[in-house]
């Protein structure tokens, strides 16, 4: 099946033919002097030869991409009440009386070394007498988290519900019906006319695909984009024995995420950050790829999410798959030579084996990574190459907020600003992982100084980090 021509790609095409008839009359013809006097005896032909040229050049500059801001975003941040310590989550386990005891063991063992602090959230229905993951539950959890990001920051950007063209949701573990896009234009009263997406089953790189699509959508015309990622773990609580699915309970917590993107341009000066460029990749042709995180049930009939052995192998494959796709699209040209020289250099020495990576903190000021458990954190780390301080936001929001899925990268962006570190100029990564198995990136760069907002999920704690884990 042939692919269709860009109107971008035929307007090039359309100026590439007009300057190569430029070209070839100049040519043709003896002298400047020639060229000149052919033209002024047909000024018919120099008349359409501007006119094309101003036509197409016009065209360009109303189809070329607009660009996209990131007017500005807001993270849930439940109440105290909702705290999922250690101490809470393991009441949970035993009260609930559906594990053996040496699946409470293991438990155990992994939440004391998965990063995770005493200040994480837990779903609605751990605090419940029943113990059951009811259905109440999961639309009890997405209502509170949705309905107060997306309040929040309405409020913040003064931005009317009704000037919304573009509403994208991200909750891979739970998708009701009606959407939740449509809480959502049911609650805000969106306009009639927008345009709605639910992403389900995206895994953790969800909220970094959202940008991708509400980006493409964008710039093609002006309008605004509402972006909320959640996920529900009150009907994905893990109820038996299986080791590989038991993992989720120790490392996944509540959390919810929402952001105003828009391609007006009048808002340029109100906006935080813009979007550079977005990646997505997808390796789910493998199969140990696409087995490596897995909805599935046990052999008691229980359903879960697996995390089998073999996923930080898979990551970093799917890592090193990615970056070599990024690189060239956003490393100076003198890192690219560097990297270029020493895989020659290897090479001609007969050490093939040696890897090489390129430095990309001289791309970035700041990256926002894939925080979905200590041993990801790791792999990316030492993949990478990366000093301590690159990774530490990660690692902090893994403490403060546990594994919290698509919305992640939205906590760690939280975390940047708590700590005002981002200055007007600097490039911001954004990296996320999801099942299937997929990766994303998003790069923005900051429009002025960063600041802490007072809807800032870190604002009370920052003080306190980063802390030794």
């Amino acid at each position: 099946m042939r692919s269709r021509s860009t109107p971008i790609q035929l307007l090039k095409l359309t100026v590439f033919v007009l300057l190569a008839i430029t070209i070839t009359l100049a040519s043709l013809l003896p002298s400047k002097q020639s060229f000149l006097l052919f033209l002024s005896h047909h000024k018919l032909l120099l008349f359409s030869l501007l006119w094309c040229k101003l036509v197409a050049l016009l065209a360009y500059a109303r189809a070329r991409p607009l660009p996209v801001y990131l007017l500005d975003f807001s993270c849930h941040k439940p109440g105290p009440e909702s705290r999922g310590s250690y101490e809470i989550c393991e009441y949970f386990g035993r009260r609930s009386c559906q594990h053996s005891a040496e699946s409470e063991a293991f438990m155990r063992a992994i939440y004391r070394k998965s990063g995770l602090g005493d200040e994480t959230y837990a779903p609605p229905f751990i605090f419940q007498t029943d113990y059951k993951a009811k259905f109440q539950y999961a639309i009890l959890e997405a209502e509170d988290g949705m309905f107060s990001c997306v309040a929040h920051l309405l409020a913040k950007t003064d931005v009317d519900p009704s000037r919304i063209t573009v509403l994208v949701t991200a909750c891979s573990m739970f998708s009701p019906s009606p959407s939740l896009t449509s809480m959502l234009v049911q609650r805000f009263k969106l306009s009639p006319s927008v345009k709605t997406f639910n992403f389900s089953g995206m895994g953790c790189s969800a909220g970094t695909m959202s940008f991708d699509l509400a980006a493409k959508i964008l710039r093609r015309q002006v309008g605004y984009a509402l972006i909320v990622v959640t996920e529900s773990t009150s009907l994905n609580w893990y109820f038996g024995d299986n080791r590989h699915m038991l993992v989720t309970n120790c490392i996944f917590r509540a959390g919810t995420a929402a952001a105003l993107v828009t391609s007006d341009p009048a808002q340029r000066e109100r906006a935080k950050m813009e979007v550079v460029r977005t990646l997505r990749t997808h390796h789910g042709a493998d199969d140990a790829a696409y087995n490596a995180a897995i909805q599935m049930e046990d052999e008691d009939g229980h359903v879960g999410v697996a995390l089998t052995k073999d996923l930080v192998r898979v990551a970093g494959v799917g890592l090193r798959n990615h970056i070599s796709r990024l690189a060239p699209r956003v490393l100076p040209v003198s890192e690219l030579l560097r990297y270029v020289y020493n895989v020659a250099r290897s090479f001609l020495a007969g050490d093939r084996k040696a890897v090489h990576v390129p430095d990309f903190t001289t791309a970035f000021e700041h990256m926002c990574i894939h925080a979905g458990g200590k041993a990801v954190i790791d792999t990316v780390g030492r993949l990478m190459k990366f000093e301590e301080e690159v990774v530490e936001p990660a690692r902090m929001c893994l403490h403060r907020f546990g594994n919290t899925s698509s919305s992640l990268v939205f906590y760690e962006l939280a975390y940047f600003e708590a700590k005002g570190r981002i200055k007007s100029g600097d490039r911001v990564w954004m990296l996320a992982f999801g099942t299937g198995f997929k990766a994303c990136s998003v790069v923005w760069r900051a429009l002025r100084d960063s600041r802490i907002d007072p809807d800032n999920p870190w604002k009370d704690c920052i003080h306190r980090y980063p802390v030794s884990i």
